[in-house]
């Protein structure tokens, strides 16, 4: 059962998940629309995206590949953008907010570097494409929305493709969740201008924060936590919506 959460509340919409609700992981056993359409010209689009737009470049990793081609991103679109789902570029999906582009998703998976058994944190649910991924990935996936219309949906997406594993919290991801810290990986699909230090402070040692950092333009920057503290890389320019909430208040 996946629940949206609010704060250390529960909102009304309880939606219970089809197939099992395996953690962490589409079921595999019970007939889906995700596992029917498989044979689809989506799916063909699918593979095509996988081959053209992330192993031609560089993803590497056949974890976050296969993520990639089994997740069906044109059903976390809205149909007056379904036809371009599986073009390399972010698209609406309401309320001022986009959806990532594929290459992107699959970058910042591949940047957190995840261990078996992961358990990760993302800060903008959005649409629920990149949990999804995770969910692929990942052991535990855990999620926070700051606009309760767009967790209803992608909670309700989640239960229409029988991912299990996922929760989802309406909130002001700037904070985090501290009550299921630590994470070994944490991803940010919004750009604050700084690092938020709740999210580093939640990082498990050897976990890493995957975030887009700056005003406008940013990049894309990945912190790692080691028992002697914290190192940071910076890799690529990118352009993401503005975090919102706590972000904006220095």
């Amino acid at each position: 059962m996946a629940k949206i959460s609010c704060g250390t509340s529960t909102l009304l919409i309880t939606l219970i998940l089809f197939g099992g609700c395996s953690v962490g992981r589409t079921d595999r056993t019970t007939a889906s629309p995700h596992q029917a359409e498989q044979t689809s010209n989506w799916a063909v689009q699918r593979r095509e995206m996988v081959e053209s737009q992330l192993r031609a470049r560089d993803i590497f990793s056949p974890t976050v590949l296969t993520a990639m081609a089994r997740v069906p991103r044109h059903l976390f679109v809205p149909l007056t953008e379904r036809a371009l789902s599986y073009n390399d570029h972010p698209l609406p999906i309401g309320y001022q907010q986009t959806i990532s582009q594929p290459y992107i998703v699959a970058y910042m998976t591949q940047l957190l570097n995840l261990p078996e058994e992961a358990k990760v944190l993302e800060i903008g649910t959005g649409s629920g494409y990149q949990a999804a991924v995770l969910a692929e990935v990942a052991n535990e996936v855990y999620t926070i929305e700051i606009l309760p219309e767009l967790a209803e949906r992608a909670v309700s997406t989640f239960a229409q493709l029988g991912i299990g594993g996922v929760q989802v919290r309406v909130g002001d991801g700037y904070l985090g969740w501290p009550e299921q810290a630590p994470f070994d990986g944490i991803i940010v699909t919004a750009a604050p201008d700084h690092v938020p230090q709740p999210l580093i402070e939640q990082l498990a040692v050897g976990g890493r924060l995957v975030l887009p950092v700056g005003r406008g333009f940013q990049i894309m920057t990945v912190l790692t936590k080691t028992e002697g503290g914290i190192t940071t890389s910076e890799t690529i320019p990118v352009r993401f919506v503005p975090m919102t909430g706590r972000a904006t208040a220095r």
